[in-house]
Order: C-alpha cells, then sequence, then structure tokens
C-alpha cells in the first residue's frame, strides 16, 4: 500500500523539477552538467532532473533608474545628475554567459558612464542640449553593453540638481537678459512709430487739407470723451479756402 504512494510522490516530484513553463515574453538559457546547451522558449520545457539546469530570461524592455550622481563640469560646476536607461536583452545566451549578473552590470555602466559625459561638457550645454546629451550616453551605453547581447534603446537625463548659488546667479542672469529683450523691443517700437510719423507728416506735406481734416477729427474725439465744454483756437487758414470763394 505505502509503496505505490511513495512512487506518486516521486513521480509528482520529477514532474515537477522536470516541467518549466516559460511566457512568451521568456527565454530558457539551459546547462546541461556545467555546458550550455541551447536557448529553448517560450512554451512548456522539459528538462532532465539534477543533470539540466535552466537560467530564465526576461527578454521585454527595462526601465532602470540611475540614481542621482555627482558630477563637475567642465566649467568646474558640482551638480548631481540623474537618469533613465531603457533596454532589452536581444540574446539571452550572451546576456548569461558573458557577464556574471547584467542587470546589475548595466547599471553600474550607466553610473560611471553618466559621470563622465556630463563632467566632459559645461554646464550651459547640459542644460540647453538635453537631446544631444542623451544620444552620447545612449550610443557610449549601447556599444559597450553590445558584447553581453543588449540592446540600449533611449537613455534620458531626468534632473539636475543645481547648487542654491548657481540658482540665484542663473535667475539674475535671466532677469538681465529679459529686460535686455524689453528695452530692445521698446525701442525698435519707438524707432517705427517715428518712420509712420514722418511718412504721415511727409504726405500731409503735400496736401494740406490733411491737417484741417485731423484737426477736426482731434476735437469731435475730445468733445466725444469729456462732458466739460472746451475751447479751442479755430486756425484762420481753415477758413481761407471759403474767404476766396465770397470774394
Amino acid at each position: 500500500m505505502y509503496v505505490p504512494i511513495v512512487l506518486v510522490v516521486l513521480v509528482v516530484m520529477f514532474l515537477a523539477s522536470a516541467i518549466r513553463v516559460l511566457n512568451e515574453y521568456e527565454r530558457g538559457v539551459i546547462f546541461r552538467l556545467g555546458r550550455i546547451l541551447n536557448v529553448k522558449g517560450p512554451g512548456l520545457i522539459i528538462l532532465i532532473p539534477v543533470i539540466d539546469r535552466m537560467v530564465k530570461v526576461d527578454m521585454r524592455t527595462i526601465t532602470m533608474d540611475v540614481p542621482p550622481q555627482d558630477v563637475i563640469t567642465r566649467d568646474n560646476v558640482s551638480i548631481k545628475v540623474n537618469a533613465v536607461v531603457y533596454f532589452r536583452v536581444m540574446d539571452a545566451n550572451s546576456a548569461v554567459i558573458q557577464v556574471e549578473n547584467y542587470l546589475y552590470a548595466t547599471s553600474q555602466l550607466s553610473q560611471t558612464t553618466l559621470r563622465s559625459v556630463c563632467g566632459q561638457v559645461e554646464l550651459d550645454e547640459l542644460l540647453s542640449e538635453r537631446e544631444k546629451i542623451n544620444l552620447q550616453l545612449q550610443e557610449f551605453l549601447d556599444r559597450s553593453t553590445d558584447p553581453w547581447g543588449i540592446k540600449v534603446s533611449l537613455v534620458e537625463v531626468k534632473h539636475i540638481d543645481l547648487p542654491e548659488e548657481m540658482k540665484r546667479a542663473m535667475a539674475k542672469q535671466a532677469e538681465a537678459e529679459r529686460e535686455r529683450r524689453a528695452k530692445i523691443i521698446s525701442a525698435e517700437g519707438e524707432f517705427q512709430a517715428a518712420q509712420k510719423l514722418i511718412e504721415a507728416a511727409a504726405l500731409m506735406r503735400t496736401q494740406p487739407i490733411s491737417v484741417q481734416l485731423r484737426y477736426l477729427q482731434t476735437l469731435s474725439q475730445i468733445a466725444s470723451e469729456n462732458n466739460s465744454t472746451t475751447v479751442f483756437p479755430v486756425p484762420i487758414e481753415m477758413f481761407s479756402h471759403f474767404i476766396k470763394e465770397k470774394e
């Protein structure tokens, strides 16, 4: 009676250690007696207990945060920079054989690369040319991780933490720049207005009656805007035309 039960238990334990199921996004690197056999998956995988060993590898894109790194830029400004790296395993075989822990190795390489690339540029370039810095980081990491079977698809610098004195200096610089632009725009507006006045004066010089019409229009506007009585002297030139007709 006990023999069938023991046999059933042994069969269940054998199947539990021999059968593996891999998802669509997983691959299994099979080792047989310590030697690489092949890469299997997805689906049902049959292993020989004790003899075979499987290392599971996730083939999806992995998002890895790079912790803040202390960086001294080329113009000797001390800052903290963090980033995010997007990568995926393209060759499960290389990811297992060529490096001990590809996640840890990629994380460490990302940190050193971030410090190296950001330390080679000035602060203004780091702030204004973020896309260029991201591309440099991505190309360097992708080239370095290629022997591990890893493809780095994107690197983004997330945040740049500046010292307080640098923030105050940049705020003053930005305020001065805004004041400079405002003065330039105001001067350009006055210059254009002066040009228009000169053109208007030249046109009125050719048509003297336009001066009188403008004078009457100004009187009409003042009368409509104020309730009080306003007395304006009327130039005699306005009546010269009527005087000539009467004579």
